[in-house]
């Protein structure tokens, strides 16, 4: 249904009508957990039956002869159902008496469906060729007698689609030229501009990021550092420049490992597997572990195939066919990834060396040089040390100090003069190969699966409890998608080391096939949900029986099959939806344009059919990222180590160790993009946080967007937005001045400040209205309140950084 339309008898189908409208409203006494009176309507082999009082609740055909129609319409309060919570309204009970008089048909939930083929509609129109996906669209729309809203002008359309694709905004120069270019292909031009531009990446490899839950810390109280988290970080954010083939992207994370000759980038994409949080001190241990493999189920269910798997850990799926063993299945599949650890040594099975060859063989000579000397100088001193004292003998079997301290003061006296001659020398060679190997560049790792768990039997835990196991389970995959990945694996159990090696590399394959009914509908309802604001199934995490269903059902599988076709590419797939007029449609509409368009407040009032397209509020890193440009301070360095956002010793007390793993950075480093700012798990950036930045600690399928007051105190009153208002008018000034405007002309006309920072900040021209009450509030703050010029002109630079038109893409 869409908004307050009735669901005509062509449009009602079980999965995406009925199914939601069951589950809300009577599975949680007729469903998976429960059958009172001997129905459960989650399969029509339990919906079906005679009731233990002798009642059909459905007669498939004819619903006035249903029981269930008799109880959801009584007016007996002890009779009615639901027997809690409000009534089912009048359209939900019209729902199913349709429903049940077309036969009450239980069809598959349509994501568990293979994905179908659809022919794109033949829609009449004006223009002689309709984009595919407006076909699609268009359709649905006619359907609701509504018509899309006209184009938006070339300037709101160059700003949308720069922060789509950059995550910036277009500069003023960049305004004015799309706007003035009447080349036909201008708009595809830019397009291709902006996605050649390392800003893509920056851009579209954060929206990865918060799907696989990136942070660089372990959360828990320490909250201690992953070494070398950021190398992953600049492996996704390179994949998304170089356009990865997504089936490739996938795999290498997935199992980068276990490839036939891995290399330094499928290594560093199995960092994957180290990102989530770790306990250093837990209270039971294997529970632990277990919570870790279930992050690993969880994740890769939800990011990759927007299945909650994870419900199934401690008993069958209460909504979607997934059982137990089908959780403890896929389990089996990360049982060779070793549990997170560290060490004081910092060697530990989370880093993976990559040091070129070339150094690897400078260090295992210093190593081969060093055991050496060191084997020749410990039988010098064995020669020395049976001459001594049996006091001295003990003490030299003691702690290494002691036995320094003894061979320190006492060697000399029991060695032969030949023997001190050679020692010494031994000695003076040994502080040069500690030399020779301090002055070598350090090795390189990256975070990975550096070292495997040994092949295990997995076992089905009793209500999750991992101290109870029950039956043994091999791997396997969710059996709705009825797919034997692992053919090779014995019904008890047991398989060989082989085959288990390969567990993960047979599952990122399976993952990223063609045929897979899930894999390729999620990526690309995701593309569609950060170029639209929300996916064709809102729900992006979730595309079972609990999620939303699609609004858009067929063409979400069109999309599907363009994006394999097109090789699995991002960029593609960009250019694709972009190029759409659906895309380029209109965000606000004059009265006349919405009469047009027709009565979406009843018909459709969500916009599920794409009449217009959704404004929003900037994500948290465009927020920062913008005020660092208009600023004229951004630092577009790209990749390398993170850096450290100065924080208040106020923000820093928050820590149960104040200021701990919190480090400091130069002030250029602190001007580059959000992206590249430290993830702390227990110490998210202020401003960052403001504007919503996911909590890191699970997946994140699409961030809130909130409009709330902490905004408004970071964007009034931190000091950082200070600091950038004083920057963007000293740049702004900068600029007047090399085009010959002076101070002088400045004071004497502050309009043509206020000209510049709403050109700088908005790309375009100031109105007459802006103008005048621009220069009248920075008269004001100088004359009434006393305040110095350049105070006022900053006060009021930071007035334009605080309006709605700076913080929301239309």
């Amino acid at each position: 249904m869409f908004g307050m339309m009735a669901v005509s008898a062509a449009e009602l189908e079980y999965a995406s009508d009925v199914q939601p409208l069951l589950a809300r409203r009577c599975f949680s006494c007729h469903g998976p957990d429960q059958s009172e009176g001997g129905l459960a309507f989650h399969e029509a082999e339990l919906a079906l039956v005679e009731s233990e009082s002798g009642e059909f609740a459905i007669v498939p055909g004819d619903a006035e002869s249903s029981a269930m129609l008799t109880r959801i319409t009584s007016d007996d309060e002890y009779e009615r159902m639901p027997p809690e919570g409000d009534p089912l309204t009048e359209s939900e009970v019209e729902l199913l008496r349709q429903w049940i008089d077309e036969g009450a048909e239980f069809s598959k939930h349509w994501a568990f469906e293979p994905l179908t083929d659809p022919v794109v509609p033949d829609v009449p129109r004006d223009s002689e060729e309709v984009h595919p996906i407006d076909a699609f669209v268009y359709q649905r729309l006619a359907e609701a007698g509504l018509q899309q809203a006209p184009p938006a002008d070339k300037r709101t359309l160059i700003r949308r689609a720069t922060y789509d694709l950059t995550g910036l905004p277009p500069t003023p120069d960049e305004v004015e030229s799309f706007a003035n270019d009447t080349d036909p292909r201008a708009y595809e031009k830019l397009i291709d501009r902006l996605l050649a531009s390392d800003q893509y990446g920056e851009k579209w490899g954060r929206h990865w990021l918060d799907l696989v839950r990136y942070a660089e810390t372990n959360s828990f109280e320490r909250d201690a550092a992953k070494p070398n988290a950021w190398k992953f970080r600049d492996y996704v954010i390179r994949s998304f420049n170089e356009d990865k083939p997504y089936d490739q992207f996938v795999q290498e994370q997935l199992a980068g490992d276990l490839f036939d000759h891995p290399t330094t980038e499928s290594k560093t994409a199995t960092g994957y597997y180290r990102l989530g949080i770790w306990d250093d001190e837990p209270a039971d241990p294997l529970q632990a572990r277990y919570d870790e493999l279930d992050d690993l189920v969880t994740t890769t269910g939800q990011a990759f195939l927007a299945l909650t798997i994870n419900c199934a850990r401690c008993h069958d799926h209460k909504i979607d066919p997934i059982p137990t063993t089908d959780y403890y299945g896929m389990l089996a599949i990360f049982a060779d990834v070793a549990p997170y650890a560290t060490r004081a040594d910092h060697v530990t099975n989370n880093q993976i060396d990559i040091t070129s060859p070339e150094l690897l063989v400078q260090y295992q000579q210093c190593d081969q040089d060093f055991a050496r000397i060191e084997s020749e100088r410990t039988e010098i001193e064995q020669a020395g040390i049976v001459k001594m004292s049996a006091p001295d003998q003990r003490a030299t079997e003691g702690n290494r100090k002691d036995r320094n301290k003894v061979l320190r003061e006492k060697l000399d006296q029991h060695l032969t003069a030949a023997q001190r001659n050679r020692y010494a020398e031994l000695g003076k060679q040994l502080n040069q190969v500690r030399k020779r190997r301090r002055e070598l560049p350090p090795r390189e790792q990256v975070l990975g699966l550096a070292a495997k768990q040994k092949m295990a039997e997995t076992f089905v835990m009793f209500r999750g409890n991992p101290h109870s196991p029950t039956d043994a389970v091999t791997p396997r995959v969710p059996e709705i998608f009825e797919d034997d990945v692992f053919p090779g694996e014995a019904s008890s159990g047991t398989t060989s080391q082989v085959a288990a090696d390969k567990r993960r590399l047979a599952f990122a394959r399976w993952v990223t096939t063609a045929e897979n009914r899930l894999t390729t509908r999620v990526i690309v309802n995701r593309i569609w949900q950060h170029h639209f604001g929300r996916g064709i199934v809102r729900s992006t995490n979730n595309f079972g029986q609990l999620g939303t269903p699609p609004t858009h059902p067929q063409l979400l599988d069109y999309l599907a099959h363009v994006f394999v076709d097109k090789g699995w590419r991002f960029k593609d797939m960009h250019r694709f939806m972009m190029t759409s007029q659906t895309y380029q449609a209109a965000a606000a509409l004059t009265p006349e344009q919405a009469q047009a368009v027709g009565n979406t407040s009843v018909v459709d009032p969500n916009n599920d059919l794409f009449w217009r397209f959704d404004p929003r509020r900037l994500t948290a890193e465009e927020v920062r990222d913008t005020l660092l440009t208009v600023a004229g301070t951004l630092n577009l360095k790209s990749y390398g180590p993170s850096f450290y956002e100065e924080l208040s010793p106020e923000v820093l007390a928050g820590q149960s160790q104040p200021g701990k793993g919190w480090g400091d950075s130069s002030e250029s480093d602190r001007n580059r993009r959000s992206v590249y700012i430290h993830v702390k798990r227990s110490l998210l950036t202020p401003m960052l946080a403001a504007f919503d930045f996911p909590e890191p600690d699970t997946t994140c399928e699409a961030r809130f967007v909130t409009l709330q007051p902490g905004q408004a105190m970071s964007l009034l009153n931190s000091d950082f937005i200070h600091e950038k208002a004083r920057q963007l008018l000293a740049s702004v000034r900068s600029e007047l001045r090399a085009s010959e405007v002076s101070d002088e002309a400045i004071a004497a006309d502050r309009g043509i400040l206020v000209r510049a920072v709403i050109y700088r900040v908005l790309g375009r021209e100031a109105t007459d209205q802006e103008i005048s009450e621009g220069a009248e509030l920075m008269n004001s703050l100088i004359n009434d309140s006393h305040l110095n010029p350049e105070r006022a002109e900053a006060l009021y630079a930071l007035s334009v950084l605080n309006w709605n038109e700076f913080v929301f893409v239309f």
